[in-house]
């Protein structure tokens, strides 16, 4: 499988052990933060493996520092720069790339070990299973850059993972979520000392090869189907066009620019 994986910018890909795959993002020195070329990295993934015959994948980040910080805000302005509709063809391409690990149908670990942020979040919600260091520190934060919650699939995947009424106090708020908290609610499955976090996670996914591989694929496709009493794809339309007109509005750039400038931002709701 290696040597007909494509190449790769900002992700790297390594079969750890036979059937079990390990995806990192790989922009330590900028938290892991992600761009539009990762958006579209996670799409040509999500395609290599869909029939690569993994039995599990684990998805973490590269270095000590951080998961995912979210979008890498030295390139926000590209996204401000976009029109409606090239900023909606990067919505699809986004949510596509995410939803393409998401859909993956085998199992997804993500090993979370400092911040998860927004983009980064939504990354983790996208995993089956969630292993979280003490360091982890899980947030939405979209609201505090001039955007929504509805973004990636992160309004979808986290009301339904730990209820709407704390999915709306967390999204509306954008307060940071430690690790104990994220345990208690079932952000995350458990947490696992940050030196053994990865070990743990191949730990989880050799228990899964064990397993049948067919019985393990159509176990979380019932899991998958039958959390989604509504369309999942509906949610995505609806998060991309609220997404996209936000991007129209004053407040994004004031957002954007009071983040920068280090100072509260005035929002005018214009």
């Amino acid at each position: 499988m290696a040597t007909a994986f494509p190449e790769l910018e900002t992700l790297t890909f390594e079969e750890a052990e036979p059937g079990i795959g390990i995806l990192r993002m790989n922009r330590p020195g900028r938290a892991n933060s992600q761009t539009v070329t990762m958006f579209r990295e996670y799409l040509v993934v999500g395609r290599a493996l869909r029939d690569s015959g993994l039995r599990a994948l684990i998805v973490t980040g590269t270095g000590t520092r951080a998961f995912c910080a979210g979008f890498d805000i030295d390139e926000v302005h590209v996204l401000t720069e976009m029109g409606a509709g090239e900023f909606m063809r990067f919505q699809e391409t986004a949510t596509g790339g995410i939803a393409s690990i998401r859909h993956l149908p085998f199992p997804v670990i993500a090993a979370i070990h400092g911040p998860a942020t927004g983009g980064g979040m939504a990354l983790a919600l996208a995993a089956d299973i969630r292993l979280a260091a003490p360091t982890m520190k899980i947030s939405a934060a979209f609201v505090q850059v001039g955007l929504s919650f509805g973004e990636l699939g992160t309004s979808y995947n986290l009301a339904r993972l730990i209820g709407p009424a704390r999915a709306a106090e967390i999204g509306y708020t954008a307060r940071v979520v430690e690790a104990e908290e994220a345990e208690r609610i079932g952000l995350v499955n458990r947490i696992v000392p940050t030196e053994q976090l990865l070990d743990e996670a191949l730990s989880t996914a050799r228990q899964i090869s064990l397993n049948s591989p067919a019985g393990v694929r159509f176990s979380k496709r019932a899991i998958q189907r039958n959390t989604e009493i509504g369309s999942y794809e509906a949610a995505l339309e609806l998060e991309n066009r609220g997404q996209a007109l936000l991007t129209r509005t004053e407040d994004m750039p004031e957002a954007l620019a009071a983040f920068k400038e280090r100072r509260p931002a005035v929002f005018a709701g214009k």
